[in-house]
């Protein structure tokens, strides 16, 4: 039986999804030379206050974290692209296992009773054939031992495909939009809302304001990844 695996693997390798070398048998998506120069943001004050004034005066956020920073081009772009548009949504174990350890080091998210992911509008998730943010935030919920509760928040408007002036006039209109259906089960909870990438912030903006219709709720946010500025 080794011997047919040895020989599927001589001829259907796997390729790192950023540099395109096949992968030895312990390595997962990323060969170990590309995993070591992931972008990995560090948690200290002045990461904290580059994440908290994305929604600073916007929407009260208790914590914001995020893993990777995002650059046009870059290793984490390609993950991402890997994630939402070419079925690989086991990236989002991967990413979400590695996070929980690094959270769980330093007791972040600890107070957190659920956790939320953002939605997909329905038929974008029909097409795509899943939420490229389930697997992370499913992965974070066991890891964290939070309670994962999908499907509470839903998306009333389709997202489409933005262009760079297209992304801030959406900024600016935050035309995305979202229904709480259930107004009591977050009361005097701490969420913990999830998703891929953090840019202009609007999504979660938008995601925010439909869960603090709930009465003394908090909310905390939690990404694979930042947009850098620059």
């Amino acid at each position: 039986m080794q011997f047919l695996k040895d020989i599927f693997y001589l001829f259907f390798p796997n390729l790192c999804i950023n540099c395109s070398t096949n992968l030895l048998k312990t390595e997962l998506f990323l060969c170990t030379s590309c995993k070591h120069s992931l972008p990995i943001i560090n948690n200290n004050e002045v990461t904290q206050q580059m994440l908290q004034t994305i929604f600073y005066g916007r929407v009260p956020i208790n914590s914001i974290h995020s893993f990777l920073y995002y650059n046009k081009g870059g290793i984490t772009q390609k993950i991402i692209h890997e994630l939402k548009y070419k079925n690989q949504e086991n990236i989002g174990v991967f990413f979400g296992s590695w996070f929980a350890y690094e959270l769980k080091k330093e007791n972040i998210f600890s107070n957190v009773d659920y956790i939320i992911p953002v939605p997909l509008h329905i038929s974008k998730e029909k097409q795509r054939g899943y939420n490229q943010v389930t697997k992370f935030a499913k992965t974070l919920s066991t890891d964290l031992e939070i309670t994962y509760i999908p499907n509470k928040l839903l998306r009333t408007s389709k997202a489409k495909t933005q262009t760079l002036h297209q992304r801030f006039e959406r900024f600016s209109k935050n035309n995305t939009k979202f229904q709480l259906n259930d107004l009591e089960i977050f009361k005097n909870k701490h969420v913990l809302l999830v998703d891929d990438v953090v840019t202009t912030g609007a999504t979660l903006e938008a995601c925010c304001n439909e869960l603090l219709k709930t009465a003394h709720i908090s909310i905390s946010i939690c990404t694979i990844a930042y947009t850098e500025k620059g």
